[in-house]
């Protein structure tokens, strides 16, 4: 196990651990519901485990995108414009929705309206896009309820943080967590935009030379068209893979650090690759070793709360995380296939039908990422995990989320994905053995949530699907005779151990 305790460790009797954690009046929460992108974890999610007194959490990966695919669907339950109606700049939103809503959603076999792609030199339309989207999302999944709603980021995707955190903060997000990179800028960032005040974020270019300039700036009084009082900072919750990340962070954030999420390699989605030299089991998939184990007793002397993730779905492994002296466990996967989850209505069929006869399969894939980090796939026939269906797909990168920064030979920047076609990505300086294997996941993830991009009037992007390994028991969750189980399924049963009211 990742996570597994040292022989040595202080345990804390549960009972104890169990009360003083979730009993406390100003608690932190027990539960933190994965930030799952693209999508998945969205606002009906987030505010259906937000009113259960968890943490509820939406993703913010390709929010953007999503948000202009929904008005582009016709916004067929006017939940973007009430969003929208309550979003404090009138003109901008205005200018939003004149631009990309389209009464009654567009034909089905039309293709959705593409944003340019993230850069940064950004457009101003892009940046008025990420604040209100990520508004929006986080309005909605705050709505009808007082308790604090989080959002997740990649700090890979590092173009659209800036104007993404401010419009989330203007919707009062309560916690933002980060992860997939080292974040050490993010805390700095919140700090500013609390008062509304101008942030920079340094962007990673290959090849860059000292010198150069790769700084992103946003100030929030370009776009503001009225006074806005001051904004309530976030808490920052760092999603971490070693005691050295989690040490960095303490010691080298430009603010304050609230707590840390610890992820083992078995959580869904982007896991960090293992420490020293690549092994690889028969069938390729990365083998995780004794370097890799987080020692939680250095991470317990840091002095922040802490929550375990990755493979902690279960009533006794939040008892484990709290004797272990976690303020809880994050968990993505039971969520991810709940009735309220964002992802589509018949993926999630045809994975719970396949869990429940025993032939489901978790895969981590160390190429399928244009980040290079091993990233978890459910194979289900039909999805870009098939590889014939990969294979029959022409490389196209048209969202370019995870593309890589890169110095041009005249010093100027640039932008190129393993996962676009190969001569492309060779031209730009790109070696050729990095696009082998390399999916699409953006377009892939956005179309698992119902939003496939449609080619040529006919062909239509496949869904893919990532989990934790775990998977096969979110059968636990499942109602006798049922089918499908909700968020409160989730809630109840993890915290079964614990005395509280739902």
């Amino acid at each position: 196990m990742h996570n597994r305790l040292p022989e040595n460790y202080k345990r804390i009797p549960f009972r104890k651990a169990c009360h003083a954690k979730i009993s406390s009046v100003n608690h932190l929460p027990t539960i933190i519901q994965g930030g799952m992108g693209a999508g998945v974890s969205h606002w009906r999610l987030a505010r259906a485990v937000s009113r259960l007194g968890q943490l509820g959490v939406v993703s913010g990966t390709a929010i953007d995108q999503i948000f202009v695919r929904r008005l582009q669907d016709g916004d067929p339950r006017g939940h973007m414009r009430s969003g929208l109606d309550h979003f404090p700049f009138r003109r901008m939103a205005e200018r939003i929705w004149e631009t990309y809503y389209v009464p009654g959603g567009k034909p089905e076999n039309q293709s959705y309206k593409l944003l340019p792609k993230h850069s940064l030199e950004e457009p101003r339309e892009l940046m008025e896009l990420c604040i209100i989207a990520n508004f929006v999302e986080v309005f909605l999944a705050r709505e009808g309820h007082s308790n604090p709603v989080g959002i997740n980021y990649l700090e890979k995707i590092q173009i659209p943080h800036l104007p993404s955190l401010y419009g989330a903060m203007l919707a009062g997000v309560g916690y933002v967590l980060m992860g997939a990179g080292v974040p050490l800028r993010i805390p700095g960032v919140l700090d500013r935009f609390a008062n509304h005040d101008t942030a920079t974020y340094p962007l990673h270019v290959t090849g860059a030379h000292e010198g150069d300039d790769t700084t992103m700036t946003f100030a929030p009084q370009e776009f503001m068209e009225r006074a806005l009082p001051p904004l309530t900072r976030p808490k920052f919750i760092a999603i971490v893979s070693s005691n050295t990340l989690a040490a960095t962070m303490l010691k080298r954030a430009n603010g304050r650090v609230d707590g840390f999420v610890v992820e083992g390699p078995t959580a869904g989605g982007h896991n960090a690759p293992p420490r020293g030299k690549p092994q690889f089991d028969e069938a390729g998939e990365a083998i995780y070793g004794e370097r890799d184990r987080v020692d939680l007793e250095k991470i317990r002397e840091l002095g922040l709360p802490f929550w375990l993730a990755g493979g902690y779905g279960a009533p006794e492994k939040l008892r484990e995380a709290l004797t272990a002296g976690a303020a809880g466990i994050q968990v993505g996967t039971a969520f991810a296939f709940c009735a309220k989850s964002g992802m589509r209505d018949d993926y999630k069929r045809a994975i719970l039908e396949k869990v429940a006869s025993g032939d489901i399969r978790v895969v981590t894939d160390s190429l399928a990422s244009p980040t290079g980090f091993p990233f978890k796939v459910a194979q289900l026939e039909g999805s870009l995990s098939e590889e014939e269906v990969y294979l029959a797909r022409p490389r196209i990168c048209d969202l370019g989320y995870l593309s890589e920064a890169y110095r041009t030979a005249d010093g100027s920047i640039a932008y190129r994905c393993p996962g676009e076609p190969e001569t492309i990505y060779v031209s730009k300086g790109g070696k050729p053995e990095d696009a082998v294997g390399k999916k699409c996941l953006c377009n892939a993830l956005v179309a698992a949530i119902g939003h496939p991009q449609t080619r040529s009037g006919k062909h239509r992007e496949k869904g893919l699907i990532t989990s934790g390994n775990d998977l096969p028991g979110i059968t636990r969750f499942l109602p006798a005779r049922g089918t499908t189980y909700s968020a409160a399924h989730v809630v109840r049963e993890l915290m079964g151990g614990c005395k509280v009211s739902l």
